[in-house]
């Protein structure tokens, strides 16, 4: 199947593994609610450092260029709360 294929390429090009990246992501509560998302912004954080992984819906008519600038956007957007986070936190241990 295309998904089974899909999956195989990516396990031979990328290094890392995807974690949560690109899955679902949801909670259903004792009230009733509930809420989910695909997960295309994500850190992770191991072993004291945060490993930031983020993508961009490719279509037919995708430009990549501007898919790759998508992307590289929402993983500046990650950084820079991870740098916040950081501060922060310098700022309450002072």
């Amino acid at each position: 199947s295309p998904k089974v294929r899909a999956m195989q390429i990516i396990n031979e090009l990328e290094k890392a593994k995807r974690c949560a990246y690109a899955g679902a992501v949801g909670y259903f509560g004792f009230d009733g609610n509930h809420d989910s998302c695909i997960a295309l912004r994500t850190v992770v954080l191991k072993g004291g450092k945060a490993y930031v992984q983020a993508g961009a819906g490719v279509v037919a008519d995708s430009v990549p260029t501007n898919e790759y600038v998508e992307t590289v956007n929402k993983a500046k957007g990650m950084l820079r709360a991870i740098a916040r986070a950081r501060m922060l936190g310098n700022e309450a241990d002072s």
